[in-house]
């Protein structure tokens, strides 16, 4: 695909020098559909990219647009607070309805504002109040948000730096596996949390990501996370579980913590919960942890009900048959898992590994430089994918999970041809 240098200049004269995604794809886009994206000279990319995980039915998905577009020429609420509008009760009733009752699940659903990181600070307020401590466990290549308090319990230290001051009240412990299974699992956490000499406050809770996406993703097994979820309980600490990437059928079922058969006490879900790309995060908790005081934590644009219109919508078209979404996402996840075994194969002195769930999979390279090489010659070919992980040494693996087969196909093809023909740095 031949690219022509498109007009970048207002953006690099006007807009911040901390801009990021656009400097590995230098293309002005003007339009998208499905998993398919549009610059504005016309050349076609197909989207493993998917917004950060926020566009799991894709661009500009029909059903939902058909929903937003007619609730907005009816004149429907359009910003709304925390007051009461039908778009917000018809949505509570289709998320307890098909998500929460389903699985027996008890939470009180709180709209803490518009992003992630807006749900994690809400539960890590929440987890202090209700236990009356200050310290969170987080782990190791843990992400959760660019504001202070989700930076805290962020492992990547280069975001950490970004805060200028110092990031308190957040203790790391290692995640599943960071020690190669040569350490039993909390080890060190129980021992620190039993030793009154170890210098470790009481936690209020630990956050935990089932798959670290940012971190490079990084799976949990559910036998550990089962492990964690008895440990809290032991040592009479919440858990949180971050599924503001991973939920919404990213690792097949709509929670990606049901495969381990737990209930955590805090659940944070943002990106894909609106459906279309409109910001809309939740904060989900179990009843007795409901000790909020009217109005002690809230937001400007937490009643974003276009957001609503199109969340119902996705939960209708997607979930009312609870089983078919996830079945397809594994079995397209079993699709790239095929192609990761082919590329490893075909590469085996420079990949590392390749892990995922569902449709999110990373493929690590030995050269840490190569996996940015890899995402620069698959845009150069038409595919949009992004790195992870602390030194960006992993490719990320993030389609639609509407994608067809056939398009999953030709992006994983488009892949193994960037992997083949980025050579890795030699020594």
């Amino acid at each position: 695909m031949t690219i022509t240098q498109p007009d970048l200049s207002v953006f690099e004269t006007l807009e911040s020098e901390v801009r990021s995604y656009c400097r590995g794809w230098p293309a002005v886009f003007d339009r998208a559909q499905g998993s398919r994206m549009y610059d504005e000279d016309g050349h076609e990319y197909l989207d493993f990219f998917a917004g950060a995980g926020s566009l799991n039915y894709g661009h500009n998905n029909a059903v939902l647009k058909r929903a937003l577009i007619d609730y907005l020429e009816r004149d429907g609420v359009t910003h709304g607070l925390d007051m009461s509008t039908t778009a917000k009760r018809r949505f509570l009733e289709t998320l307890q309805n098909l998500v929460l009752r389903p699985r027996d699940l008890p939470y009180k659903v709180m709209f803490p504002g518009p992003t992630g990181t807006n749900a994690v600070e809400s539960a890590l307020k929440l987890a202090r109040k209700v236990k009356g401590r200050e310290a969170i466990v987080s782990f190791t290549n843990a992400f959760h948000g660019m504001s202070l308090g989700s930076l805290a319990v962020t492992g990547n230290a280069f975001k950490r730096a970004g805060a200028g001051i110092p990031l308190v009240h957040g203790t790391p412990m290692p995640f599943d596996n960071y020690f190669d299974g040569q350490v039993p699992d909390f080890l060190w956490f129980e021992r620190l949390l039993e030793d009154q000499g170890s210098g470790l406050n009481k936690p209020a809770a630990v956050i935990v990501e089932t798959v670290q996406g940012e971190g490079g993703i990084n799976v949990a097994r559910p036998a550990w996370l089962r492990a964690l979820a008895e440990l809290c309980e032991r040592q009479d600490m919440l858990l949180i579980v971050d599924d503001i990437q991973m939920g919404c059928g990213r690792t097949g079922a709509f929670f990606s913590f049901e495969e381990a058969g737990i209930t955590p006490d805090i659940v944070t879900v943002s990106k894909s919960i609106s459906g279309y790309g409109l910001p809309m995060s939740l904060c989900l908790f179990k009843p007795e942890l409901d000790i909020w005081e009217p109005g002690e934590h809230n937001g400007t644009f937490r009643g974003n009900n276009p957001a609503f219109v199109t969340a119902t919508a996705a939960l209708e078209m997607y979930w009312t048959d609870g089983s078919a979404m996830e079945k397809q996402t594994r079995a397209r996840g079993e699709q790239v898992e095929q192609a990761m075994i082919a590329i490893t194969e075909e590469n085996l002195a420079d990949v590392k590994e390749y892990r995922g769930r569902g449709l999110v999979w990373g493929l690590e390279f030995h050269d840490k430089d190569r996996a940015g090489r890899v995402a620069q010659r698959a845009f150069e070919l038409g595919l949009l994918v992004e790195t992870s992980g602390p030194e960006s040494e992993v490719v990320k693996l993030l389609p639609a999970l509407t994608i067809t087969p056939d398009e999953l196909d030709e992006g994983l093809r488009t892949l193994a041809r960037a992997v083949r023909e980025t050579a890795p740095t030699t020594a």
